[in-house]
C-alpha cells in the first residue's frame, strides 16, 4: 500500500516536472525560430539538463559512481535555472496577453516580435545564470545569528548557556563534509555549552555520508554537554533506522520522543518528526512525553516542523526549537511558507515560551539561496539565579 501511494504521488511529480519543462522549452524553441545552429544546441542541452536529476536519483538507486552524482548535481543547479525560467516566461506571457488587450508595450518590441523574442530568451538565459550563480555563492557562507533571551526558571545555579543550532544540512550527493567541515569550525568558534541538530541532517540517503566519514565531522564537535539531535522527514525518506543509527555512531545523541536531563539543571526533548505518523511508525503527545518530567526545570523542546506552536505553550515549553521550512529557500517561495506556517522563519514570543523556527543551514534540490543566508543561530540563554 505504502509503495502504491509513493508510486502515484512519484508520478504526480514526474508529470509537473514534465509539463512545466515542455512549457519553458516550447517558449524557448519558438524564440529561437530562426537562429540555426544555436536552436539544434538549445534542443540537446535542454534534454540533457531536463534529464540529469531524476535520471541520476533513478540511477543511484541501483548503483552511485562519480556518474551518478555528476548527473545529480548538474540536475540540481537546473532545478534552480527551472524555477526562475518558468517565473520569467509566464511574466512575459502575460504582458503579452495585457498587451494584447490595452496595447501598452512601445513600437520597437511589437514591431519586430521574433527578435524581440530572440533578445527576451537571450536576457532571460542571462538572468537565469546569474541568479544561480549569486544563489549559489550565498548557500556557500552560513552566516552566525545571535539571539538573546531570558528563561525566569532556576536551572540548578547554571545562570547563562550558550547554545547553538543548525537545521536542515541536507547531508549527501550536493552538500559534502567539505562544507560541513566549514560549518563545524564556525559552531567551535562559539565555543558552546550544548548543540542542537533540528532535523533533516541526511539528505536522501546516508550512503553517501557515509562514503565521506561525516561521522567524523560531527566528531569533531566541540560542546560542554554533547550533541542533541531530532528527525526530520528527510531522515525518513533516507531510512530512519539507518540515519539514527549513523548519528548514534558520530556522537550525536538522538531523541525520538524522549528527553534527557542536561547536568541536573534543564531538559533537552526531541519529538519524532510528523512523518513517522504517515509512515506507520508512530508518535507520541507531547503531553505523554512530558509526564515523567520535572516541569519547573527549563524545558527546550527540538521538534523539526513548526506546526501547531500552540502545543509547545500549553505544556509550559520554555523554548521549541524548529527547521524544516528552509524559508522558500528560492524567492519568491518565502511568501508560499509564510502562507503555510505560523513562524516560516526567525523568532517569537507566545506568552512564557520562545520560538525560533531556522531557515536552515543547507539547500534541498537547487544547490542555491536567493532569499536568506543559511545560518547557525546562537542561543545566548539566562536562567533566574537561585536565591541565596
Amino acid at each position: 500500500m505504502k509503495n502504491h501511494s509513493f508510486l502515484i504521488f512519484f508520478s504526480i511529480v514526474l508529470f509537473i516536472y514534465a509539463v512545466i519543462n515542455f512549457y519553458i522549452f516550447r517558449r524557448g524553441w519558438l524564440a529561437l525560430q530562426d537562429a540555426g545552429i544555436y536552436r539544434t544546441i538549445y534542443l540537446y542541452l535542454f534534454i540533457f539538463l531536463m534529464l540529469c536529476y531524476p535520471l541520476g536519483r533513478l540511477v543511484e538507486q541501483l548503483f552511485r559512481n562519480s556518474f551518478t552524482d555528476f548527473l545529480v548535481i548538474i540536475g540540481s543547479f537546473y532545478l534552480g535555472i527551472m524555477v526562475y525560467a518558468l517565473l520569467a516566461v509566464l511574466l512575459i506571457d502575460l504582458l503579452r496577453l495585457s498587451n494584447h488587450f490595452f496595447s501598452f508595450l512601445p513600437s520597437f518590441i511589437t514591431a519586430n516580435p521574433q527578435r524581440s523574442a530572440q533578445i527576451s530568451a537571450l536576457v532571460v538565459t542571462v538572468s537565469m545564470i546569474l541568479i544561480v550563480i549569486g544563489g549559489h555563492i550565498n548557500a556557500l557562507f552560513p552566516r552566525t545569528r545571535i539571539i538573546e533571551l531570558n528563561i525566569p526558571k532556576k536551572a540548578n545555579g547554571i545562570k547563562e548557556l550558550n547554545a547553538v543550532m543548525m537545521s536542515d544540512i541536507h547531508l549527501g550527493t550536493i552538500i559534502r563534509s567539505q562544507y560541513l567541515d566549514i560549518v563545524v569550525n564556525k559552531i567551535n568558534a562559539l565555543q558552546p555549552d550544548i548543540v542542537f541538530l533540528a532535523g533533516d541532517i541526511v539528505d536522501e540517503d546516508v550512503a553517501p555520508v557515509a562514503e565521506q566519514n561525516m561521522a567524523r565531522n560531527f566528531q569533531n564537535i566541540q560542546s560542554k554537554y554533547g550533541v542533541y539531535s531530532i528527525t526530520g522527514n528527510h531522515e525518513y525518506f533516507s531510512g530512519v533506522e539507518a540515519a539514527v543509527s549513523y548519528m548514534e555512531q558520530a556522537n550525536v545523541k538522538v531523541l525520538q520522543d524522549s528527553a534527557v536531563k542536561i547536568a541536573d539543571a534543564f531538559y533537552v526533548i526531541g519529538r519524532k518528526d510528523l512523518m513517522a505518523e504517515r509512515m506507520g511508525d508512530g508518535r507520541m503527545s507531547l503531553e505523554e512525553i512530558l509526564q515523567e518530567i520535572d516541569t519547573s526545570y527549563p524545558l527546550i523542546l527540538m521538534d523539526h516542523q513548526p506546526y501547531h506552536l500552540d502545543i509547545a505553550e500549553r505544556n509550559g515549553i520554555d523554548l521549541q526549537i524548529s527547521g524544516h521550512t528552509h524559508h522558500g529557500q528560492l524567492f519568491p517561495f518565502n511568501y508560499i511558507t509564510r502562507m503555510v506556517y505560523e513562524l516560516s522563519w526567525g523568532y517569537t514570543l507566545r506568552g512564557n515560551t520562545h520560538y525560533y523556527v531556522s531557515c536552515g543551514i543547507g539547500t534541498w534540490g537547487p544547490p542555491i539561496r536567493t532569499n536568506s543566508a543559511p545560518e547557525i543561530v546562537n542561543f545566548k540563554i539566562r536562567f533566574q539565579p537561585d536565591s541565596h
